[in-house]
């Protein structure tokens, strides 16, 4: 196939500009949003209930619609049930499909990569039941 051209990766269309997304870890979440929609794009968050909500207060000011979160451990499920109580679309997604690309070696550029991933809709959701049958899975 000579001469075809193929398109660089600023060529993508931005499918989903209100996304953002959280690297969770056990003492900190890392969030990310879109560059354009706040002056530090980057964020710690501590991991306790009212930090979750300053979180998701900074979301919702940001115009964020749409938040994609790795599913490490346990860690993730208190930020996926405020976020989603908040009316967030919330996806968890699987830590190895989003970090086969080398480079990122902290975990700032870890939430911005899987922003920008989940902004051009490149992501994909791990299964999560409704809140009814999770909670009787849990018990």
């Amino acid at each position: 196939m000579t001469g075809a051209k193929f398109p660089t990766a600023d060529a993508l269309a931005m499918v989903n500009p209100g996304a953002a997304a959280i690297d969770i870890g056990s003492t900190m979440h890392m969030a990310a949003i879109n560059p354009q929609a706040d002056s530090n794009p980057v964020r710690a968050f501590g991991t306790f209930t009212g930090d979750l909500h300053e979180m998701a207060r900074w979301f919702n000011a940001c115009g964020i619609t749409s938040v994609a979160m790795e599913s490490t451990g346990v860690y993730w499920i208190p930020a996926y049930e405020v976020l989603e109580e908040r009316g967030f679309h919330v996806i968890l997604v699987n830590a190895r499909y989003a970090k086969n690309v080398p480079g990122r070696e902290t975990d700032v550029s870890d939430a911005a990569w899987l922003q920008r991933l989940h902004s051009y809709g490149l992501l994909r959701g791990s299964f999560r039941p409704v809140a009814g049958v999770a909670t009787m899975r849990a018990y």
